[in-house]
């Protein structure tokens, strides 16, 4: 099994993850001298402050959608996958003007701890969906607590905050039981959506920004993922048309204020 430690160095039975590869001894017949292991860089803290979750009173513990009568949309995004398909995604959404909110897998976080400064530094929303993205309205309460609060801790140790706001995996909506453990864990709110882009299905470009578009309107929190193609082919027409719409994807932060 592979762990981190604190100083990013990752560690595979009894041997060293250096690179990507196992230095272990390489089986000539002698000992090889003995050297200090080399060790990642632990990622700087990001420019950008991260902020901590907050109450929105009069808003229920579980929100599916912001004011209609906003001309304003959160494009939300499950963070996991593939880091060079979500870089590309947050370059294509600040250049159309656009923020989004970034639900960060624990262990991909662990993988690629820098696109937690990335997200910030672009100016989105950062937030919490659990550590390894199982369903976790099936487990037992210890063990969806410690999905909960894993994630949390890798956020406070790379960014200084437990990120904004947490979804459950595997479900759009958290059941009693993780909406209250999340409260528990610092997260007033548990954070859902209205539009599913079905995305996660690998439909197309084409069809995802048909479904984004068939059930967007202002207000709208909308379920999309980091790690697949057709999400990335799709964003420049959503925006487009969202833009052509008169609405704005703003942070789910910025729709809920």
């Amino acid at each position: 099994m592979t762990t981190t430690n604190r100083r990013g160095v990752l560690r595979a039975g009894a041997g060293t993850l250096v690179g990507g590869a196992l230095a272990a001894g390489c089986g000539t017949g002698r000992a090889a001298a003995p050297r200090a292991p080399e060790r990642s860089p632990r990622p700087a803290a990001p420019t950008r402050a991260a902020p901590a979750p907050r109450p929105y009173p009069g808003l229920p513990a579980q929100i599916t959608h912001g004011p209609r009568t906003r001309p304003q949309v959160a494009l939300t995004f499950h963070g996991q996958g593939d880091p060079a398909l979500a870089r590309t995604l947050l370059a294509t959404a600040e250049r159309q003007g656009a923020r989004l909110t970034v639900l960060a897998v624990g262990t991909w976080l662990d993988e690629h701890p820098e696109l937690a400064r990335r997200i910030l530094d672009g100016g989105h929303d950062l937030g919490n969906h659990t550590q390894r993205h199982i369903g976790i309205n099936t487990l037992a309460e210890a063990d969806a607590r410690r999905e909960i609060t894993d994630c949390a801790e890798r956020l406070d140790r790379l960014t200084g905050s437990i990120g904004t706001w947490f979804r459950p995996s595997r479900a759009p909506a958290a059941s009693p039981l993780v909406t209250r453990l999340a409260r528990a864990a610092g997260y007033p709110h548990v954070l859902s959506y209205d539009v599913d882009s079905l995305d996660y299905t690998s439909p197309g470009a084409t069809a995802v920004t048909r479904t984004v578009l068939a059930g967007v309107r202002g207000g709208s929190v909308v379920s999309l993922h980091f790690g697949y193609p057709d999400t990335v082919a799709a964003l420049p027409d959503v925006l487009t048309e969202l833009g052509r719409r008169g609405l704005r994807a703003v942070t789910t932060t910025e729709l809920l204020s």
